[in-house]
C-alpha cells in the first residue's frame, strides 16, 4: 500500500486488466461510462468542533490525512462508497426485507424481495447485490433482473476463507434454497446491498439438519 502526497490535488487512476485490454486494442472500445467515489481513508472522528483556533480548523486533521493509492482489487478498497441523493433529501434510504431471521428445512426455498423505503424509486435502475455467506448451506439465484443489470457491483469485504464460500448475485428479487443432506444444522447470512443508495439489510438463515440423513450416518458409524 502506498500513499499519495496530499499537499497537492492529485487524481490517481489505474486500469484493471480488462481496462488495459480494451485500451490496447485501439478501436475506441475503452469508454469510461461510470465511476465511483469513496472515503475509506477518512476518519471522521478526527473532526474537532472544540479546536482552539476556531471553525476553520475543525476539520484540519482530516484534511491533512494521506490519501490511499488506487488499487485494482475491489475487495481491498472502496468499502465506503459515496452516494448522490437529490437536494433536500431528508432521510437516508433504508432497505427492508420483511424479516431479519428465518429457519428453513433442507430443500426448502424462500423468496427474497428487497424494498427501498424513504426514497422514491430507490435502486430501481441497478437493483441490489445479494451475498450468500455459505454456499455449502444454501444456494441463491436472482429471480428478477434489474433494468441495468451489468451497471453496478458492490464488493463484500470478508476474509479469504469466507470469500471462498460466498456467492454473489445481482438483481431485483432473489430466491434462496437450503441444501439437502445436511448432517448438522447450519447458519448463514444473506446480505442485501442497494447498488444505488448503498443501504444494507441482513437476513440470518438457519437450516435444519436432515434428520433422515443424520440417522443413516449414525448407523453407518456404529459398525
Amino acid at each position: 500500500m502506498g500513499y499519495l502526497d496530499n499537499s497537492t490535488i492529485t487524481v490517481d487512476a489505474i486500469l484493471t486488466k480488462k481496462g488495459r485490454e480494451l485500451l490496447a486494442r485501439g478501436q475506441n472500445e475503452f469508454q469510461i461510462s461510470q465511476f465511483a467515489l469513496a472515503d475509506d481513508e477518512v476518519d471522521y472522528d478526527l473532526y474537532n468542533p472544540e479546536h482552539p483556533l476556531g471553525t476553520a480548523f475543525y476539520g484540519a486533521a482530516i484534511e491533512n490525512m494521506p490519501v490511499t493509492e488506487a488499487l485494482t482489487d475491489e475487495s481491498q478498497m472502496m468499502k465506503y462508497k459515496l452516494v448522490t441523493l437529490p437536494k433536500g433529501t431528508a432521510r437516508i434510504p433504508v432497505i427492508q426485507l420483511g424479516q431479519t431471521t428465518v429457519t428453513l428445512s433442507t430443500g426448502m426455498t424462500l423468496p427474497i424481495k428487497p424494498a427501498t423505503v424513504n426514497f422514491n424509486s430507490g435502486n430501481q435502475s441497478f437493483g441490489y447485490t445479494a451475498i450468500l455467506s455459505d454456499s455449502d448451506a444454501a444456494k441463491i439465484v436472482a429471480t428478477r433482473s434489474a433494468p441495468n443489470q451489468s451497471g453496478a457491483s458492490v464488493p463484500q469485504f470478508i476474509g479469504d476463507n469466507e470469500a471462498a464460500q460466498s456467492v454473489t448475485v445481482q438483481g431485483m428479487e432473489f430466491e434462496i434454497t437450503a441444501k439437502t443432506q445436511l448432517n448438522t444444522a447450519r447458519t448463514c447470512t444473506v446480505l442485501i446491498i442497494g447498488n444505488e443508495t448503498g443501504g444494507r439489510a441482513l437476513l440470518e438463515v438457519t437450516i435444519k439438519a436432515d434428520t433422515i440423513s443424520g440417522i443413516a450416518n449414525v448407523k453407518e458409524s456404529t459398525f
